[in-house]
């Protein structure tokens, strides 16, 4: 699969760090970002540390397959690749326990993370938290991850609107996250993109702030390179009040 990309980051209006991290490694098909939460530094810590164990998960079984030695159960309903996801999303959170353990200053860290795997003729998707994955497939912006937040699942209840959720002051509890406890539910999604689709993997600073119909127009621009669309989505949320760190990574489908 060929893929062109672009990513930045941003700190926001608000904010005076920068607790998201990224990964782009095309070379491996890898492209994922974590948003950190736990403070000044531990959230940094958090992020970074999920990015670069799943980022070396990743490389370290590229030649690997089925037969292999798993340290996590390997689950047949599923590809290699999103199994190679999967153990590596369990391992961070393995890595960030040990952290925590060593350190008393990291107690409550934790991050978000949602990750993008190409395969040879698909892709896999994994998530935990409230960073997203959206697909543009025709002018048409479908979300393809469900956040582990508080305000999501009452939207998907029916008990708040789209709009509400964006103000409501509990809008940064998430339900699921890589925080050193148990070993989370990690979100798995497997599809065949078709050439000219575009992924966005964002942070929470975006979509908290810009509107659905706002981002599907600027994520649509086919006449702007994909740097400068990563950079019109961070404005927009910034022009919104730039709350928070934000985050954004445009994948497109070159030939799938």
């Amino acid at each position: 699969m060929r893929l062109t990309w672009a990513v930045r980051t941003d700190p926001g209006l608000r904010r005076t760090s920068n607790e998201d991290s990224y990964c782009s490694r095309p070379d491996l098909g890898l492209f994922m970002v974590a948003d950190g939460m736990g403070g000044h530094v531990a959230g940094e810590v958090a992020s970074r540390m999920a990015v670069e164990a799943i980022e070396n998960f990743i490389g370290e079984t590229a030649a690997a397959d089925r037969n292999r030695t798993w340290p996590f159960p390997f689950e047949p309903a599923f590809s290699l690749e999103a199994n190679r996801l999967k153990a590596a999303f369990r391992l961070a959170n393995h890595q960030i326990a040990a952290a925590i353990a060593d350190a008393a200053d990291l107690r409550g860290m934790a991050t978000t993370a949602s990750a993008f795997l190409a395969g040879p003729n698909h892709a896999s998707i994994a998530h935990v938290g409230d960073s997203r994955v959206y697909v543009l497939r025709k002018d048409d912006l479908h979300q393809i991850t469900n956040d582990h937040s508080w305000v999501e699942e009452q939207v998907r209840a029916g008990a708040l609107t789209p709009s509400a959720a964006r103000q409501h002051p509990w809008r940064n509890v998430v339900t699921r996250a890589l925080s050193g406890g148990e070993d989370p539910e990690v979100d798995v999604v497997e599809l065949n993109p078709t050439a000219g689709d575009r992924f966005l993997l964002c942070s929470d600073g975006l979509f908290t702030v810009v509107p659905h119909e706002e981002i599907a127009a600027q994520l649509g621009r086919r006449d702007v390179p994909l740097e400068e669309i990563c950079a019109r989505l961070i404005a927009a949320a910034n022009a919104g009040g730039g709350p928070d760190n934000v985050t954004t990574l445009v994948l497109q489908v070159d030939v799938p």
